[in-house]
């Protein structure tokens, strides 16, 4: 799976069937960290992400009108 670092664009090499959830992956271009949270489909975020909570699986997607009251 072909994941860019989000900070260089440098491509980073991270087999989804080798990582878990919750595992930090460090950019070996920049240094970065980055935490995954999901593997199906993989998806990194930066480890100082504001708003991100690891408890949090709706990371990233939109509020419904039913859950915004």
């Amino acid at each position: 799976m072909a994941v860019t670092c989000p900070e260089c664009d440098n491509p980073l090499d991270i087999d989804p069937d080798e990582v878990e959830e919750g595992e930090t992956i460090t950019c070996d271009e920049c240094g970065s960290e980055f935490d995954i949270i999901s593997t199906e489909p993989l998806q990194i975020v930066p480890v100082d992400s504001e708003g991100y909570d690891d408890e949090d699986d709706d990371y990233g997607r939109e509020a419904t009108d039913d859950e915004e009251d």
